[in-house]
């Protein structure tokens, strides 16, 4: 669209003008009063000298003086005092200036004319770009400053000069040869910023600030620049003056801009800068185009004017010198790692433009292996390979996977996969291909790109590697397609592998137990590889590793087949014996589910971390996800909800573990409304038929039960019981539906069925025998039975619970809740209260807001008043508020105790400030006295 403004509006006068037009007009009025003087006008390209000197002959025409014009260029230097014809026009005799003619005659001639025209009126000779004209014509000019100056004449001869650091030293200046008195001189200031600014407002007045900032970083200190940009961007109806805020944000790609004309005043600036300068001004470009996100760069900036001389053939100290001074023009700035950058990104696309790619392509190559020579950060040789191409070098593939591991390391799994797909496109062995596959499809099945994972972990498997490779591809490939639910085809894949490897029979046990793990998805799959373990077991148990042995543990553990004491001497033996690297994740990972089932919590803690610092992430392996489940089923056993994600992550394929124990978190918490919500995300008819579904249904019931829902609860607890029976796992260590359901079950007044189902719970929790499990099934029985059987079933709960570990206090408070009610109910209320206020005040310490509200209701029920529970004060912090607590006193940061802990920083964050509540304290410093108090 047309621009807006007002001529005077857009092409308004800098402040940085102002004194240089001060400087002509002062040598104007002189010339007008018959006194002649020299003005130079220095500066950098696109400072504006054209633009001054342009409206000094305005002004000067205005006022009556003759203003003769010449802009030098250097098409016209070959023909002798082409300068002083264009500015002097037609000249009588000019016959005799020729090549072949006398300089000294054609010179005295020319003066002869200058005289001339003097003697007529005021003269103003404007001479633009001086440093340009034809070597006559500037000896001349020289000549004629001293000849104003010497007679007098009424002329001002203002002349302007390039003056800017470039690659290639400069000549001598215009008046290198004049005594100073002679000249007045003037060199023009690149825009301020606040200057900057004014000049886009006086064209934009209602953008917002940030816009207009933006402006002024791609202007680049340029007027010449600037005003290119604004003319672009007033063509563009998304930037007109009457658009209503916000603007859209300014374009990094210059293709963005309509007319170009920011892009042609970029390439001209080059081109006036010469073939050195304009080199490595795009070379730079190209290497900050590797600098993206890059972690570090090439060293500082001495080193990095060394790369980019060894780069382009340019002097190194030259191109130092360079970069200072078009730091301090604008054009450059530093960047976050101290090296100068382009102002703006759309001004460095617009100095890349017109080079061609294969150029882009080749100076990134360049680049990558200098800086590889120079000891630069592998990510940061790592960027230019991504944009140089294949190099057919042994260097290339190792630095991109070297960087991968990096990217990794720093949670940048984007950059990883990037670095990996680059990876593949050099020449490399089928052993090492193989290996760059299983990495990259591992982490493209564990990211946003899942579809390109499974295509690469199969051809990943199809090549020749080392047996270890291959078992690492199809424990990949395996875990990748039983995550979308397709288990039968993971255990085939398994299967044929394994019978491949005849001879290595630790990698057929990592095949087996990854099998077996995997098979959890899949009922009928399951069946059939427990079978098939188990009857290797009993025939060869030679053949069955430690790994595969403890998961047949796990599996007699689920069945109500061993105790947790002999299943926890199995697992501790199996641990002790030396397993294979590829099998040990394994081992560690099913140790750590029998240890938490068994309610050896801190062992199960320590089993985790081996396992998961064990876990590679460029790997995709069954275990990891198995040990995050564990690790989330530790902290629910705990009671510390607050240590689970606050948002847990979706799933494509349905509900997950992590989902169920978010569920009862909440629940337990007392956040009914995110509970609802999280319950009803999911359509369970569409979910796959796994054990992570069972354990969603059972977490529902509980949210249903606690919401009122009695029939819907018993209808998820049933339903959760009937898969699990189907998958011959009736111990209540996995999921205790039936004591759940039984108290369903007696809300509704069946209280037959509720007694069979809390009888039948009593004797599969004897089996385990673990004081949470006998507990929690005694306190149903007991509340099922009623009556003195009843109370003495609460009692005997009780005692248990209160002589077990920290770890059971959550069953410890719904069996004082149970304790208490059956005593109100049989009219002991001095004891009844109590229990409860001990229940309210166990559950206020555990942060369990439902069981604290259930014990001062029930308190209320009994007639006492509302229970006076320990809200402030370090016996008010839950367990994981005093860990986070304690780790913070004693020196921790933040981003250390999640590290430590394993959470996200901001639940470390929201620990802290609940603590602080608390303990009445406002600073971190005061940690330490504050516990310390109690």
């Amino acid at each position: 669209m047309p621009d807006p403004q007002p001529e005077q509006l857009r092409r308004a006068r800098p402040a940085e003008h102002r004194e240089a037009a001060a400087l002509l007009a002062a040598g104007i009025a002189r010339a007008r009063s018959g006194t002649g003087g020299l003005v130079l006008l220095r500066g950098a390209t696109g400072t504006g000298r054209t633009s001054v000197l342009e409206a000094a002959a305005e002004a000067a025409a205005a006022q009556g003086m003759r203003v003769l014009r010449a802009r030098c260029s250097q098409g016209w230097a070959a023909a002798p005092f082409a300068a002083v014809l264009q500015l002097l026009g037609p000249v009588p005799g000019s016959g005799q200036t020729d090549p072949a003619g006398d300089e000294h005659e054609q010179a005295v001639l020319l003066r002869h004319a200058l005289r001339s025209y003097a003697g007529e009126s005021p003269l103003l000779l404007a001479v633009d770009d001086v440093h340009l004209a034809d070597g006559p014509s500037y000896r001349w000019l020289v000549e004629a400053a001293r000849h104003v100056d010497r007679l007098p004449l009424p002329i001002l001869l203002a002349v302007t000069e390039r003056s800017q650091y470039d690659i290639d030293p400069p000549s001598p200046g215009f008046t290198h040869t004049l005594s100073p008195a002679l000249v007045d001189t003037h060199t023009l200031s690149p825009l301020t910023p606040d200057s900057a600014a004014g000049l886009v407002r006086a064209q934009h007045p209602k953008a917002p600030t940030a816009w207009v900032e933006s402006c002024v970083r791609a202007g680049a200190g340029s007027p010449l620049l600037l005003r290119a940009l604004l003319d672009d961007l007033n063509a563009s109806a998304g930037y007109a003056t009457d658009v209503p805020l916000p603007y859209p944000d300014l374009p990094e790609a210059s293709a963005a801009l309509y007319q170009g004309s920011y892009v042609a005043a970029v390439q001209w600036w080059l081109d006036s800068a010469g073939n050195g300068t304009a080199e490595v001004a795009r070379a730079l470009a190209v290497l900050e185009e590797g600098r993206e996100r890059a972690a570090g760069g090439a060293g500082g900036g001495e080193a990095q004017a060394g790369l980019l001389g060894e780069l382009t053939g340019a002097d190194p100290a030259r191109v130092a010198g360079w970069l200072t001074a078009m730091t301090g023009l604008g054009l450059l700035r530093p960047g976050p790692d101290g090296l100068p950058r382009y102002a703006h990104p759309l001004l460095r696309d617009a100095v890349l433009t017109g080079v061609p790619a294969a150029r882009r392509r080749a100076v990134h190559r360049t680049a990558a292996e200098a800086m590889l020579h120079r000891g630069a950060p592998t990510a940061a040789v790592a960027r230019h390979l991504l944009r140089s191409g294949p190099v057919g070098a042994d260097w290339a593939p190792a630095v991109l996977r070297d960087a991968a591991s990096l990217a990794l390391r720093d949670g940048r799994s984007d950059d990883a996969v990037a670095f990996l797909r680059r990876a593949l496109e050099e020449p490399l062995p089928d052993d090492h291909r193989q290996r760059v596959l299983t990495e990259l499809g591992s982490l493209e099945c564990a990211g946003r790109d899942s579809s390109a994972g499974i295509p690469r972990l199969t051809e990943a498997l199809g090549l020749h590697g080392t047996p270890q490779d291959r078992v690492r591809a199809a424990v990949a490939l395996g875990t990748a397609l039983a995550g979308r639910g397709r288990a039968r085809a993971a255990v085939e894949v398994l299967r044929t592998v394994d019978g491949q490897l005849t001879g290595h029979p630790d990698l057929g046990g990592a095949l087996e137990t990854a099998s077996a793990l995997l098979s959890d998805q899949d009922q009928t799959v399951r069946s059939d590889v427990y079978r098939r373990l188990s009857e290797t077991a009993e025939r060869s148990p030679e053949l069955v590793g430690p790994a595969t042995r403890a998961l047949l543990v796990r599996y007699a553990a689920s069945a109500a087949l061993t105790s947790a004491g002999d299943a926890m001497r199995q697992v501790r033996a199996l641990l002790a014996e030396p397993a294979h690297p590829l099998t040990e994740p394994f081992l560690l990972g099913t140790s750590a589910a029998v240890a938490q089932w068994a309610d050896e919590l801190d062992e199960a803690d320590r089993l985790v971390d081996r396992g998961l610092a064990g876990q590679r992430p460029d790997l995709l392996h069954p275990m990891h996800a198995a040990l995050l489940n564990t690790r989330a089923d530790i902290a629910a056993a705990r009671g510390e909800y607050t240590l689970l994600p606050a948002e847990p992550p979706t799933h494509a394929h349905g509900p997950s573990n992590v989902h169920a124990t978010t569920l009862i978190a909440l629940v337990e918490t007392g956040r009914t409304a995110e509970a609802r919500r999280l319950a009803d995300g999911f359509d369970l008819r569409e979910a796959p038929d796994n054990w992570e579904l069972n354990r969603f249904l059972y977490a529902r019931g509980a949210q249903r039960a606690a919401a009122g829902d009695t029939a819907g609860a018993l209808h998820d607890f049933l339903e959760c019981g009937r898969r699990q029976s189907a998958r011959e796992v009736v111990s209540p260590v996995v999921t205790p539906w039936r004591s759940a359901a039984a108290e369903c079950r007696l809300a509704l007044g069946s209280p037959q069925e509720a007694l069979a189902l809390a009888e039948e719970e009593l004797r599969l929790a004897r089996v385990w025998g673990t004081p949470r499990t006998v507990g929690r099934a005694l306190r149903v029985l007991g509340t099922v039975t009623g009556g003195r059987r009843g109370l003495r079933l609460a009692e005997e709960a009780v005692a248990l619970l209160a002589d077990a570990p920290a770890a059971t206090e959550g069953e410890l408070v719904a069996a004082l809740l149970a304790q208490g009610r059956q005593l109100t109910a049989a009219g002991e209320r001095v004891r009844a209260r109590a229990c409860l206020r001990t229940a309210a005040e166990r559950a206020e310490r555990l942060g369990a807001v439902r069981l604290r509200t259930l014990a001062e209701e029930a308190l209320r029920e009994g007639g006492a008043r509302r229970a006076a529970t320990a809200r402030t004060g370090s016996g008010a912090l839950t367990g994981s508020e005093l860990r986070i607590a304690r780790l913070a006193a004693g020196g921790r940061t933040n981003a250390e105790i999640a590290g430590l802990l394993h959470l996200a920083r901001r639940t470390v964050e929201t620990h802290l400030t609940s603590t602080y509540k608390k303990l009445g304290i406002r600073r971190r410093g005061e940690l330490g006295q504050a516990l310390s108090k109690d």
